[in-house]
This record gives structure tokens, sequence and C-alpha cells, in this order.
């Protein structure tokens, strides 16, 4: 059994999909309907860049997406393949579920592109810059961040954000909150404790402005039954239900993703390859999380064709 996985804010590049642009019709496509779709020339952003506009959130959330399922259209057209007869569960991280879930056909590209820009600027407006931040433990486990968080708390918001493997967990909260995290985190177990660059601190209650306005956006979007059930970052289990799937949307914006989870339980059904479309960022905590199965990473038109090979 395969998943196809996608990944999530922080893979972005100055370049993203510039060479599959330039090699395939089925890129230059998907990357031709994002920019109709967000009235922006968001893929000459990717491509060329300035990397401190990439980054703003409303822009990397979108251009990650768009960049993933280029990546997979590519796949699709030009190798002769159907995601629905490869691949038997999909999943993504944060942003990465909605781009899982467009994969599946449950959100249509342009739909996609437009909520994940909206996605962006809820959660970029949901906190002021300086209130909020995030940092990653290193060489923690869930239980070890969960007690780190509750020490450094003291009142104000610290939580786990993302459970992403055995030696790495990320928190969000206060930046008081998040400063004292990352004092103390050493004499609580961790053996490192990073202050990660984000604008703002995604996947905990201060996000909740965000969760508000995605509950109305989701609300008026069309979701269609997608082809293969997706992994909820929120519940760590599989889901195909429209209703409910839009449901799990609105409580990830909040919520922990449950990625190292996700992996367990994909393989506990079955599942033994990972594929990873637009980035290598999921492939390797996939391996660390379950060292025997196989887990890959497709970006270039090369990986493509040897993908193509595989199946």
């Amino acid at each position: 059994m395969r998943a196809f996985i996608f990944p999530g804010q922080g893979s972005q590049a100055v370049g993203m999909g510039k060479a599959l642009a330039e090699a395939s019709a089925a890129a230059r496509e998907v990357f031709q309907e994002v920019d109709e779709a967000l009235g922006q020339h968001l893929s000459a952003l990717m491509f060329e860049g300035p990397a401190d506009e990439l980054t703003l959130t409303a822009n990397a959330q979108p251009a990650i997406m768009a960049n993933a399922i280029a990546t997979l259209r590519v796949l699709e057209k030009e190798g002769g393949l159907k995601l629905a007869d490869k691949a038997d569960y999909v999943a993504g991280h944060s942003l990465g579920e909605y781009s899982a879930l467009c994969a599946a056909g449950a959100l249509d590209l342009a739909t996609t592109a437009l909520l994940l820009r909206h996605r962006g600027e809820a959660m970029q407006a949901a906190v002021p810059v300086g209130v909020g931040a995030m940092a990653a433990l290193l060489g923690a486990d869930l239980t070890i961040a969960q007690k780190i968080a509750e020490a450094a708390a003291q009142g104000e918001v610290c939580t786990v954000a993302n459970d992403n493997d055995p030696s790495q967990v990320v928190i969000s909260g206060a930046k008081a909150a998040i400063d004292r995290a990352i004092e103390i985190a050493k004499e609580h177990g961790a053996k490192r404790a990073i202050a990660l660059p984000v604008s703002a601190p995604f996947h905990c209650p201060l996000m909740q402005p965000a969760a508000d306005a995605m509950d109305k956006a989701l609300a008026e979007a069309r979701i269609d039954t997608p082809l293969v059930a997706v992994f909820a970052n929120v519940t760590a289990q599989p889901v195909s239900d429209v209703d409910t799937i839009r449901k799990l949307l609105v409580e990830q914006v909040t919520g922990m993703v449950r990625w190292r989870e996700s992996v367990i339980n994909m393989t506990d059904t079955g599942v033994e390859r990972f594929v990873e479309f637009g980035g290598k960022v999921l492939s390797p905590m996939v391996k660390r999380i379950v060292p025997d199965v196989d887990a890959s990473s497709v970006i270039s038109m090369e990986d493509i064709e040897a993908l193509a090979k595989s199946f």
C-alpha cells in the first residue's frame, strides 16, 4: 500500500517549480491556473523571488501547494497514471492537508489556492507580529515537549503545535512563554531548543480568530468526496466524509499537527511506501518514525520519471 504526502510551510524556496515548468506543459498549466485564481503572478515570485516576499505566509502557503500539485500533475499526465490507482491514502503536514485534498479531488485547484491565501492572511492577522512565537524542541518526544510547554506557560499560551517525529516536536504560543520554554528545555530532557523564524504562532489557541475566518470560508467552499481517504492532522485518522473534512480543517488551525501518529497509523493499515510531492521535508521524518518503510521525495522531472517506472 502507498501514501502520497504533501509538505507544509518552511519548504518554500526561490526557484521552486521553475525547472518543472520549463520541462512540462502540465506543470505550467497548474501555475497559470493558480496565478489566475489569485490574480497575482505567484509563479514569478516562486521562480525568481525575492525570498522575503515568497516567505510571507499568504504567499508561501499557496506556492507550496502549487508546487506539490504541479509535480503530481506531471506524474499523472505525462506518466499516464491516476492517483486513485497508485495511492491508498493521502496526507499533508498543516497546509499540506489542503494539497492532499486537492490531489485527491476533494478541492479543485483554484479553490485550494484561494483557501490557502485566505488561511495565510487570517493566520498572519490573528496575532500581531512579535506577540507570538514558535520553537523546535530537538531530541524531545511528545511527553517531554508537553512537560516543557506546561512548565513554561505560567498562565500564558504555550502548547505543542507539531508532533513531527520521535526526535522533533514544535511548540507554539505567547513569545514570553516560548522564550521561557527555550531556557528550560535542556533541564527537562530536550537536547536543544531553537526559536523558529516564523511570523505567527501557528497551531495554538492564539490562532482562534483565524479558525473563525476559515470556518466561514470553508462553509462556502465546495468540497467533494476525495478519491482516497485523507489522514487528518488533528485526528491522525482517515476521513472521507465531506462535513467531517470541513470541520477538521477548521480545528486544524488551532490544533496540534499529529504527524508522527498519522504516519504510524498509516503503516498500521498496511502502507509500506510513502511518496512526498514537491519537497524533501516529510520523507526524512517518515524514516525517523518508521525506519523500515520506503520513503522518497519527488521534485524534479528525473524524480517523476523514476517514480513512474517504479509503479
